[in-house]
């Protein structure tokens, strides 16, 4: 029999921000386990594909979940220097080379997390999640666990309703979110990770890279097909 406090956290709503990529992907399918009204929020903040978006819209059309896709390219106005929403050639090789910097959106997640929140508030939503991991942190600096304490911080009080930025995957790799996602049966080829939009994921940026060792590592094949 389900407790009081198991039926409590089914019946809250959620925010979940959802790129359409595998980290975000798997945490949507992990939350939607864990909530039964859940909202999952993307954005189209002027990146140089839509394919991404394009995948979110499917994979939430066949879970049933609320979803939105916000425009708010605009801000390219303001923010610029990235070579995911500029026409800077998108670098090739591991997250850990200097020249993954390039990909850095400038205050992106603080962005997107501030209007998640202002969403999350106008359902009276308690939690946004969203799929930051340790794999983020040597060139990300919003995907750090400093920078979720601190938003948290403020999330508590900016409204007269606290929200909860929650990251369940923060001190994990990328390697772990995709053995989490294969114990739940998830179909990875139902996702976008690279930076590139062509018609088959590159395998040679930092988030192809990324992707290709995390399935190598479980010892299982990617879904998606890549260029030679």
């Amino acid at each position: 029999m389900t407790d009081y406090r198991e039926a409590r956290q089914m019946s809250q709503k959620v925010v979940v921000i959802f790129s359409g990529g595998m980290d975000s992907f798997t945490v949507l399918n992990k939350v939607v386990r864990e909530h039964n009204d859940v909202y999952a929020l993307s954005f189209n903040y002027g990146q140089r594909h839509s394919k991404e978006l394009d995948y979110a819209a499917k994979v939430c059309n066949e879970l049933g979940v609320h979803h939105k896709i916000i425009d708010i390219s605009a801000i390219n106005e303001l923010i610029g220097g990235s070579s995911l929403t500029a026409d800077i050639d998108v670098p090739e090789g591991h997250y850990e080379q200097e020249s993954m910097k390039q990909t850095v959106v400038p205050n992106r997640n603080m962005i997107l997390l501030s209007m998640a929140v202002g969403y999350a508030v106008s359902l009276q939503a308690n939690k946004v999640y969203y799929g930051a991991h340790s794999g983020d942190h040597a060139i990300y600096p919003d995907c750090r666990p400093e920078f979720v304490h601190r938003m948290n911080d403020v999330c508590a009080i900016a409204n007269y309703e606290a929200v909860e930025i929650a990251c369940p995957y923060l001190n994990v790799s990328k390697i772990d979110i995709l053995t989490d996602g294969l114990i739940m049966g998830l179909d990875y080829g139902k996702t976008w990770t690279c930076y590139n939009g062509r018609e088959k994921a590159c395998g040679k940026c930092g988030a192809c890279q990324e992707r290709l060792e995390a399935f190598e590592h479980n010892g299982v094949t990617d879904p998606l097909s890549y260029e030679e």
